[in-house]
């Protein structure tokens, strides 16, 4: 009985040890590599820059005041739509004493001359009423007293226009409304009632009361690098994607291109503007400063034929792909070289080498 036990014992363990070496015999095989198939076809092919910038108004304007002075009234805020003439603020004048002592200066002298032609207007009346002189010294004399009251009464209007900003004659037209000078929104008002502005001059811009820009007739300004400037010329069109309007695409047309670059970072740019094309019912939803790219076809081949480049093996200046010949029991791949041409980066144009007919090797199908 011990012996059958013992027979049956080893026999167990050989049958463990046979089927062990069998399944390692079996997983250390290596497996057969199989991998899919890809053909050469017929496509087209686009080059692309993509370039970043800004949507900005073409007609950006700054209302600065023609007098300074104290804001005394607000008309309008940030989003409001003017039109040109309306009225932008209102300035109370706070006049520089020297503007003011010249004009009560221009006033005196101008009295004071306007009594001496009045004095020798008379006096020459009555000579020429007695016929002692000529009508023309007469008239000359009328003239000149004519002219004085003109100065004086000009003299006065500019007193009243440094002291107070309108003239006697065309209030409508004072000096202490602005007004706008363009159509269109309003996007910024960086004064406030109380705030003290000043008009331009030779050594100052002056203080902007508004900004109004035209958002009817926006462009796209942005950057482009020095090795892609010289593809790009005026005219060509491309395509607009706003990061905080995904769902517009609007059109537009290159119409500017820097001849002078700028360094930025240590890469030389160039500026880019081109005039954008929307339809009448988008304008309203665009916003001056929003961020955007523009894609430019810099070039677009038809009719090629091409491969994926993932099936390409690059090796220095040469490229080669490996072609099935034979599929049974196993696939055989022969590497061949081939001659390439342009790239879009995912398709890549094959010159010779291989045609449509023939299988290429694609990626390893996995288990």
């Amino acid at each position: 009985m011990k012996r059958i036990r013992k027979i049956a014992l080893w026999t167990i363990v050989g049958l463990l040890f046979i089927g062990s070496f069998v399944y390692l015999y079996i997983n250390s095989r290596p497996k057969e590599e199989r991998y899919n198939l890809v053909n050469a076809s017929t496509r087209t092919i686009e080059r692309s820059t993509v370039l970043t910038g800004k949507i900005e108004p073409r007609d950006e304007i700054d209302i600065k005041p023609q007098i300074s002075g104290i804001i005394t009234d607000i008309a309008v805020k940030p989003g409001d739509r003017v039109a040109t003439g309306d009225i932008i603020a209102k300035i109370k004048v706070i006049p520089e004493a020297s503007s003011l002592s010249s004009a009560q200066n221009r006033i005196n002298v101008a009295e004071i001359n306007l009594e001496d032609a009045r004095v020798k207007h008379e006096r020459d009346k009555a000579l020429y009423e007695r016929k002692i002189i000529s009508r023309e010294e007469y008239e000359n004399s009328l003239k000149t007293f004519e002219q004085a009251k003109q100065e004086l009464d000009a003299a006065a209007d500019a007193f009243d226009i440094v002291r107070n900003g309108v003239s006697r004659y065309n209030a409508t037209e004072s000096n202490t409304l602005v007004r706008a000078t363009i159509t269109g929104l309003v996007l910024d008002v960086p004064v406030k009632v109380g705030s003290s502005v000043i008009q331009a001059n030779t050594f100052n811009d002056g203080t902007t009361i508004a900004t109004i820009a035209d958002m009817n007739n926006l462009i796209f300004k942005g950057k482009v690098d020095e090795t892609e400037v010289g593809q790009l010329a005026v005219g060509m069109p491309m395509e607009i994607v706003v990061g905080a309007a995904p769902d517009m695409h609007p059109t537009a047309e290159i119409e500017y291109i820097a001849p002078k670059g700028t360094d930025n970072a240590g890469a030389n740019t160039f500026e880019i503007k081109a005039a954008l094309h929307l339809p009448d019912s988008i304008d309203t939803q665009l916003r001056a400063g929003y961020s955007a790219n523009a894609t430019v076809i810099l070039s677009r081949n038809t009719g090629l034929l091409t491969v994926p480049e993932s099936v390409v093996e690059f090796r220095g200046d040469s490229c080669y792909v490996y072609v099935l010949t034979d599929s049974l029991p196993k696939q055989i791949f022969e590497r061949r070289a081939i001659d390439t041409g342009v790239s879009d980066g995912i398709n890549i144009e094959v010159r010779s080498g291989v045609d449509s007919t023939a299988c290429l090797r694609g990626e390893r199908i996995t288990e």
